[in-house]
């Protein structure tokens, strides 16, 4: 599964690169929550916590049906 969620990670970087954030993979537990780190303009932003449930979550779902949540850390 962490590869599978490297790769989506990487759709959502390209995204996240236009407004000069990026993402980290930090973690992924036994029962499907990825941990993630905003970096860059995205790790301070007000709208971080809508850029992860919305952009960032939904597209590792999408790609990874085995996530059950993504997390910032």
């Amino acid at each position: 599964m962490r590869d599978k969620v490297i790769k989506a990670l990487e759709k959502v970087k390209a995204m996240l690169a236009a407004d000069g954030g990026s993402a980290e993979l930090v973690d992924i537990t036994d029962d499907g929550v990825v941990k993630i780190r905003l970096t860059g303009a995205c790790g301070g932003c007000p709208m971080s916590a809508m850029t992860l449930k919305m952009g960032v979550e939904r597209i590792i779902k999408q790609e990874v049906p085995e996530v059950k949540r993504v997390e910032a850390v």
